[in-house]
């Protein structure tokens, strides 16, 4: 008798147990809808604060930058003062995108062809567009990481998308820096040259564009040889971007 009671207890407890683990299996799915709902929520604030902070300096003017901010703080003071693209010769905005990016008007944010020779070449060259150089200075920090290469490859299209070609080519001519202490193109051009952005030459456009890859080793007042031969080098690409169209973009 005993030993059939003991049967019947444990079959009666078996239903009890399935009770459980379906319970706990219901919960599961409950818990990970809970965390998708999250991700989904984050993942759109995100998405709206990206919007908001493009199109806020497709507008306004970036007061300064990350990079600049810190310079500052080391220098205790920095030379910038933001002119419209109206206000600086053409040629330097010619200058600076033959320099940089030849083809800015013919890409969305990311040159694909600069990209594989680069990668051809082992990267000792680099591929960064004049838009990416600016959702870098403007919203990001200098320095290499996989975080800020990814967020700068998030941000780059959208801005692309938002702000105007010649947009893109003011804020950068406004943000890059020119040598220690000298951010934007109306403290470069007063620096070395003395005179305002609308006056600068073409001679002095490429000089300064030829320095922008190492501001802080190269002048464009008493420029090197190698400087002088690049200076002279992007001046040509100048007049090639304008006279074939591919400067028509920010003009």
């Amino acid at each position: 008798m005993a030993k059939s009671t003991r049967k019947k207890t444990a079959r009666r407890s078996e239903p009890k147990l399935s009770a459980e683990k379906g319970g706990a299996t219901r919960r599961r799915p409950r818990a990970v809808r809970w965390l998708l709902r999250w991700v989904v929520r984050l993942g759109l604030v995100a998405v709206t604060l990206l919007l908001l902070a493009v199109s806020l300096f497709a507008v306004f003017n970036p007061p300064t930058t990350w990079y600049m901010a810190s310079e500052t703080r080391r220098l205790g003071a920095v030379d910038h003062e933001w002119v419209p693209l109206s206000g600086v010769a053409p040629v330097m905005a010619r200058a600076v995108v033959a320099a940089e990016d030849a083809n800015f008007c013919t890409h969305w944010g990311f040159d694909i062809a600069a990209i594989r020779k680069a990668i051809a070449e082992g990267g000792e060259r680099g591929a960064s567009t004049i838009s990416q150089q600016v959702v870098k200075n403007v919203y990001l920090w200098h320095g290499r990481s996989w975080l800020r290469k990814a967020l700068e490859a998030a941000i780059t299209p959208v801005m692309e998308l938002v702000w105007p070609k010649a947009r893109i080519v003011e804020v950068y001519l406004n943000v890059a820096e020119f040598g220690e202490g000298v951010f934007g193109i109306d403290a470069a051009a007063y620096r070395y040259f003395r005179v305002t952005p609308a006056q600068l030459t073409a001679e002095q456009a490429s000089r300064l564009a030829a320095i922008l890859p190492d501001p802080k080793g190269r002048s464009a007042s008493t420029p090197s040889d190698f400087v002088l031969r690049r200076a002279r080098s992007i001046r040509d690409g100048a007049a090639t971007i304008d006279a074939d169209g591919r400067a028509a973009c920010f003009q």
